[in-house]
């Protein structure tokens, strides 16, 4: 299936990728350094939440922080599911190639600002600006895995049975999420709360698309 690297001065074709069972331990790496990274960001997310100074008011100076306590629940959500869909889109291969490495290494670079973007957030979520920025770290974390599961679909580095779940569940809701995060961004110019809330419609239009696209795609 695979081309033949020429010699001399000819073109060289692209490496073939590595099969899993041959090379697992360089697949556990890509596995560890990736989990090492969501945790780390997922940890993050906390140091974005003030101890209060003084217990005089421990109610009211804990309700102050609630944008704050919004931004990391919702970035706990956010991280959490991605490393779900992540996990599982990795359970689904059978093989990797170097160009699949650098789209993860794209993608874990973004999600490593997502506790900057949630502090932000936190501390100006009435604020355009960061509900724009926060937007767009999340859209490119999204753009970033749906670029690695294309590819992967088309290098055919996934498992057969994984196939047409990837085509049918993974890539349109990869799609959606990518479109209400776009779409937030101009329409935070006009109201920051409308498009925070238009973030939370994601986790609807991801699990009815899932639901939608699931039977087809476990009926062939």
């Amino acid at each position: 299936m695979e081309e033949e690297a020429t010699t001399g001065g000819g073109p060289r074709s692209r490496p073939p990728p590595h099969a899993r069972r041959e090379a697992e331990v360089e697949f556990a790496r890509v596995v560890a350094f990736t989990d090492g990274v969501f945790a780390i960001a997922i940890t993050l997310l906390v140091l974005g939440l003030d101890v209060p100074a003084s217990a005089d008011d421990l109610t009211e100076a804990l309700l102050d922080q609630r944008q704050s306590l919004f931004a990391y629940a919702l970035s706990f959500a956010v991280l959490g599911r991605l490393w779900l869909s992540h996990h599982a889109f990795f359970g689904g291969l059978h093989s990797f190639d170097r160009i699949l490495i650098v789209l993860n290494l794209l993608y874990l670079a973004w999600i490593a600002v997502v506790p900057f973007t949630s502090e932000l957030l936190g501390n100006y979520a009435d604020e355009a600006p960061s509900v724009i920025v926060y937007a767009a770290s999340v859209l490119g974390v999204t753009v970033t895995f749906g670029a690695q599961i294309a590819y992967a679909y088309r290098r055919g580095l996934l498992k057969p049975e994984y196939r047409d779940a990837a085509r049918a569940v993974d890539a349109p809701g990869v799609f959606a999420v990518a479109i209400v995060f776009a779409a937030s961004m101009p329409l935070a110019l006009v109201s920051p709360t409308v498009a925070i809330l238009a973030w939370l419609a994601t986790a609807v239009i991801g699990n009815r698309l899932g639901e939608l696209n699931a039977g087809p795609a476990m009926g062939r």
